[in-house]
């Protein structure tokens, strides 16, 4: 049998069988209104696509595709096998049978993906369709409402016919026994006007839906007329913006009478699309650009001067599509040309490139293929040739035709996540502007700037990117340049776009959902990664632009850095006191104070002793990191470093000349007796010596930078003054500069005042306030001159590799770069701290806003000044604020001159009691972090993770910033808030245990108040996953020779895994080298195995894990048994079982202790219990040594 029941009620035939024949019974008007037609006119029903268009030769050769009349285009498959088929859209605008939304596509061939239970069915923009709800037969069919689809052509107008009798009788066409209409669309209004009228049909038809396909604005009003009089019609609209389909229901329009619908366009603030961005709007600079002029006061923020139609004055011609991509050619209408000056004059001819990298990423690029403009001269990692196929492609593009515009959608669930054909966009050499419409409210990332909140406002809110010495403020362009974002869609897929541009830019959101991006050169490069989910984005953005940068073991510890120290003696005794009251502490800075005047590369006489200091805190375990600012100098006399980048030219000079640009920044003039209690523009004024920028592009900047540090390291004219640092912090690379531009100023007005000035801080000062000339000349590695202009966002990332590499080539070792100016691929060598702050309350959740949105950006080892760099910070806001820095990647204390002290050992006992405890515990949980930055270096995870990663099918995650996990299992609920002593913590849908008990705590998807005195930070371990541990010490280099530990948190099915990642925790390139070693952790009941993955390294303190906690265990072990090679072996080992936690609603849910029996890490192991038993076994041979273990105390044995 081949009838579709046949093959089952589930089978892929039965329900595509009923997909099909009931469009196909919602269709029977049409069809038989084409029969009709046949008969009267000879026109055909099943019509080839050369009839209808004749004129385009490609048509005469297609013989896989047919119409229904001249508007159903209709594409099977008929090949076996096969999903994805060649398939001809002919020259008209097509739309989605299922979805109603445009296709996009026309005069081109296109590859089609029909799945089996898919065909291609696509609607003739120009034509309206009658139907009538589907039923099992035409006798029930025809007793059911009828309705219209409309769809729209290029001038939003339609036409069509309906011819209805009794569908039996014989003779209906010569004795005119039937009702027929012509129905017409224009102008927002439908004539359904009845041509003849000699039939009642006894199931009192009506017209009760109508839909719209293509209508571009959402209808607010809707009327129905009658022989012009108005009807009472209780409608209802509802209208897709995405794909801009309208749908009006609960008409009552009777078969066989004549009507006009009418609907009225939405005047909708939400599409207003900003024609004048720039400086002082107002009405008459609004209409000589051809826009409207609305003052509308009731909507704060919806601009004044927008746009009045959807046109932006490029059309496509030459699309071509292949299945690694598309290509086209986008050309200006002259006549829609404004006057405008030189620089913002449209670029009549542009190139658009589309190419599929892999299913998962795609790029899009506009350019002039004309005459050549700068690009980014930042790598990125792209395959070769293309990666994608055509069947696992996550995506389909369309290039809008007229306007020109771009449209991706998601291929599984049809959502559109960008759509430029609006009227904004602009191409011209020195604006440059495209906006899109947005998959939702959403978004998260762009920077660096200030954000109240981790999800963007997207009412009418604009920032600024352009790289500034600038403190972090509220919608302030801050220190670096990070043009991508991730966005949600409305079911929780992710999506994330990167901008590859370095030109002074701004976004506006606004609530269309939209977003418009503006910038002040180069050209429009993006790059698109699809997820699906908010981690998997990441991933996949860090794959482009390269993994974060593996820090050394060290770099995790506590660090402490103040600007102000008074010499070396000062530093020592913070040393001292932070051993006497064992706070654990591995790193400690210099901040400029070292500088003799503050130039790099020198030492101020009150820190003679600091190289003996460096070397004696070394011996005893802890680390040095320096300050370096890029600005040289060029007041000495004797100044090798100044001299000899005069020698090997690499300087930032003035175009077309030999003249350095001087500016000034923190170097001091010689022999001046600097007066503080001056105004600060008084004291740059008389003191500050004149400084030169190094060009880091230049490769012999490279050279140079590398030599100087050398010479820092291992002086070789008093190897006594040799400063043997591990890491480097550098500073003011924006960069910074406390003159605006250049002494005596800048000399190329358009470029550092261009015709369009980003929405930045301090606007009307132009691009070189703060900053250097924008006219300033540099050269790319390969010689080729580019201005400051493109580049200058660029200062920070060049100068960062330098800096490592140097770094790495003088100590040998892995060592850390602390960066304040990023770029996307910055992470790839460096760290980066969140700037100035200030001591104040509102900047605890802007940190951790900051830190998640530099995980998005790929840059793991983040975090802010502990307690504060401006002002003096104050107790409880200090201890509150140690708390969360304890969980920050890169923990460090740092505050400015002239505040008073904030270390811990600056407070008294209990706040060093405070800090003892909570950084104990990030000691403790230390070897889990580094396995969290070796997953972001090798795979480009998340460590500072928003827990929308993790839980993004809980709306509720889309929404939180004031709590954050540690990768997938560490849940951090800090208090933010002054005098608070609880916290409202959002506790997802996983199962939690208190991380200080063990304690299931029997809440899940709601919010939960938790006790938090000033003592305390709520951590929560999630069930599922198993944390590796290690002793505490007061420094990682001792702490890294003391047992491990583990955390087994059981989930819901009595299951958990985790992963432990060990090297020596300094090699350089130790992952990429294969030195070290990997182990897994998996829990499945009452078995724990534990295997190596890799062994490429030997620890050489033979270290074991002694303990092993696992939380919920529903009933008492009675043995626990240690098995190797599927044999028993001794273990006199120590079991305790906590049942008496009262608190826990289910208290046989307490935590297990093995201890007294030590494991070593490097073996390949499984444990095993049938419960109630525990057992342990070990699959390769190891060395077993018997320690003794105190259990904690809060179980009992």
């Amino acid at each position: 049998p081949q009838d579709p029941a046949a093959f089952g009620a589930d089978s892929v035939l039965v329900k595509s069988s009923k997909h099909y024949l009931n469009i196909r019974y919602t269709l029977l008007p049409y069809l038989y209104t084409l029969f009709y037609k046949a008969h009267t006119q000879g026109d055909t029903v099943a019509r080839p696509v050369l009839h209808e268009f004749y004129s385009d030769e490609a048509t005469w050769s297609v013989d896989k595709q047919f119409l229904w009349g001249p508007g159903l285009l209709i594409t099977p498959v008929l090949d076996p096998g096969v999903d994805t088929i060649r398939a001809y859209i002919p020259d008209a605008v097509w739309y989605d049978y299922d979805s109603g939304a445009n296709i996009r596509l026309r005069k081109q061939w296109a590859d089609m993906y029909l799945p089996a239970d898919k065909m291609g069915l696509h609607l003739r923009g120009g034509y309206i369709f009658p139907f009538q709800q589907p039923a099992t037969t035409t006798v029930a069919s025809r007793k059911n409402p009828m309705g219209l689809i409309i769809a729209l052509d290029d001038k939003s107008e339609a036409a069509g016919e309906l011819f209805w009798d009794d569908g039996e009788s014989t003779g209906t066409i010569t004795s005119k026994t039937y009702i027929s209409y012509e129905f017409k669309v224009s102008n927002n209004v439908l004539q359904m006007n009845v041509t003849n009228n000699n039939y009642a049909d006894p199931n009192n038809l009506m017209f009760k839906e109508i839909k719209i396909l293509g209508l571009l604005q959402e209808p607010e009003s809707v009327t129905v007329l009658q022989a012009n009089n108005v009807q009472n019609s209780l409608h209802n609209i509802t209208y897709n913006p995405v794909d801009k389909v309208a749908l009006i229901q609960g008409l009552q329009l009777e078969l066989g009478k004549s009507y006009t619908v009418k609907w009225t366009p939405r005047a909708s603030f939400n599409e207003k699309y900003d024609c004048y961005p720039g400086l002082n709007a107002n009405k008459e600079k609004c209409e000589q650009l051809g826009c409207v002029w609305t003052e509308d006061t009731a909507n704060p923020g919806v601009p004044y001067c927008h746009y009045n139609s959807s046109d932006n004055g490029y059309s496509v011609v030459d699309v071509k599509y292949t299945t690694a991509g598309v290509t086209a050619n986008l050309t200006f209408d002259k006549s829609h040309r404004k006057a405008s000056e030189k620089s913002t004059a449209p670029i009549s001819t542009l190139r658009l490139e589309v190419k599929y990298h892999n299913d998962h990423m795609l790029q899009f690029k506009i350019y002039d293929y004309a005459n050549k403009r700068y690009e980014v001269p930042v790598p990125l990692n792209l395959p070769e040739t293309p990666e994608n196929t055509v069947k696992n492609q996550l995506y389909d593009v369309t290039v809008q035709n007229k306007p020109f515009g771009l449209q991706v959608r998601r291929r599984s669930t049809g959502t559109v996540i960008w759509d430029s054909q609006l009227p904004t966009f602009a191409f011209s050499d020195m604006f440059i502007q495209i906006s899109t419409r947005l998959a939702s409210q959403y978004v998260y990332g762009f920077g660096e700037t200030e954000h109240r909140a981790f999800r963007h406002e997207m009412n009418w809110s604009t920032w600024g990117m352009f790289a500034r010495d600038q403190p972090p403020g509220y919608k302030l362009n801050s220190y670096g340049f990070q043009p991508f974002y991730m966005a949600l869609e409305e079911d929780g897929n992710a999506h994330g776009v990167f901008l590859l541009n370095s030109n002074a830019m701004d976004v506006t959101f606004q609530p269309t959902p939209a977003l418009t991006y503006r910038t002040t050169g180069g050209i429009l490069d993006f790059y698109m990664v699809l997820g699906p989910t908010p981690e998997l984005v990441v991933q996949e953005y860090t794959a482009l632009i390269g993994r974060p940068v593996m820090p050394p073991y060290w770099a995790l510890g506590f660090q402490l850095c103040r600007y102000g120290y008074e010499n070396d003696t000062e530093i020592a005794n913070l040393v001292e006191d932070m051993k006497a009251a064992g706070i654990p502490y591995d790193v400690q800075y210099a901040d400029i104070d070292y500088m003799e005047r503050q130039l790099d590369f020198t030492l101020n006489p009150r820190f003679a002793g600091l190289p003996a200091l460096i070397t004696k805190i070394r011996e005893e375990g802890m680390r040095f990191i320096l300050i370096l600012d890029p600005a040289i100098s060029g007041n000495e006399t004797n100044y090798p470093a100044f001299t000899r980048g005069l020698e090997q030219d690499v300087f930032i000079k003035w175009p077309n000349t030999d003249d350095i640009i001087y500016a000034k920044v923190w170097p001091d003039l010689p022999n001046v007796e600097v007066n503080d209690t001056l105004d600060w523009e008084t004291q740059v004024e008389l003191y500050r010596a004149y400084v030169a920028f190094p060009d880091f592009f230049r490769n012999s900047t490279t050279e140079w930078w590398t030599r100087e540090i050398a010479e820092v390291y291992s002086n070789p004219y008093n190897a006594s003054n040799s400063l043997t640092f591990d890491g480097l912090w550098i500073d003011m690379n924006e960069p910074s500069n406390f003159v605006n531009g250049a002494v005596g100023g800048c000399r190329n007005q358009e470029l550092n005042f261009p015709p369009y000035l980003p929405q930045l801080g301090s606007r009307s000062e132009g691009l070189s306030f703060k900053t250097l000339c924008m006219e300033g000349q540099q050269y790319l590695p390969d010689g080729s001159p580019v201005s400051h202009y493109n580049v200058h966002n660029l200062y920070g990332w060049s100068q960062t590799k330098p800096t490592l590499d140097a770094l790495r080539n003088i100590t040998k070792e892995r060592g850390i770069v602390v960066t304040r100016s990023t770029y996307p691929s910055s992470g790839k060598w460096s760290g980066h701290w969140l700037g100035d702050n200030t001591a104040a309350w509102n900047q605890l959740d802007k940190s951790i806003i900051g830190m998640m949105e530099f995980s998005l950006f790929g840059i793991s080892y983040t975090g802010a000044d502990i307690c504060g760099f401006f002002g003096d910070s104050e107790y409880e806001l200090c201890v509150r604020w140690m708390e969360l820095g304890a969980f920050y990647p890169y923990s460090r204390n740092h505050n400015g001159k002239g505040s008073k002290r904030q270390d811990p050992v600056a407070w008294n006992s209990t706040f060093e009691d405070i800090s003892r405890k909570v950084l104990t515990v990030r000691y403790t949980l230390l070897p889990y972090l580094y396995t969290l930055m070796y997953e972001a270096n090798a795979h480009g995870s998340t460590v500072v993770r928003p827990l929308l990663h993790e839980f993004v099918k809980e709306k509720t995650t889309w929404e939180i910033y004031e709590q954050f996990l540690w990768g997938p299992a560490l849940l951090i609920s800090p208090v933010l808030k002054q005098g608070a002593v609880e916290v409202d913590a959002y506790l997802p849908d996983a199962r939690w245990y208190d991380y200080y008990t063990g304690e299931y705590i029997g809440v899940r998807r709601r919010f939960k108040n938790l006790l938090a005195p000033l003592e305390h930070i709520n951590l929560h371990v999630r069930g599922g996953y198993i944390l590796p541990q290690q002793s505490p010490a007061n420094t990682t280099f001792y702490s890294r020779k003391n047992p491990l530990a583990l955390i087994v948190a059981l989930n819901d099915s009595q299951l958990a895994e985790g992963r432990l990642y060990w090297d020596d925790g300094v090699r350089i390139d130790a992952y990429e080298d294969g030195i070290y070693l990997l182990t897994s952790f998996t829990a499945n009941r009452n078995i724990l195995e534990i295997k190596t993955l890799h062994r490429g390294y030997s620890d050489p303190n033979n270290l074991k894990f002694i303990q092993i906690q696992i939380w919920g265990v529903t009933s008492r072990a009675q043995e626990v048994t240690v098995s190797q090679n599927g044999g028993p072996i001794q273990s006199p080992h120590v079991v305790s079982y906590d049942s008496q936690k009262q608190r826990l609603p289910c208290p046989q849910l307490c935590p297990w202790i093995l201890s007294r029996r030590s494991i070593d890490p490097g073996m390949t192991s499984s444990y095993s219990a049938p419960s109630p038993h525990l057992k342990i076994m070990l699959e390769k041979s190891t060395t077993m040594r018997t320690l003794d273990f105190r259990p904690p105390s809060q179980c009992r044995i």
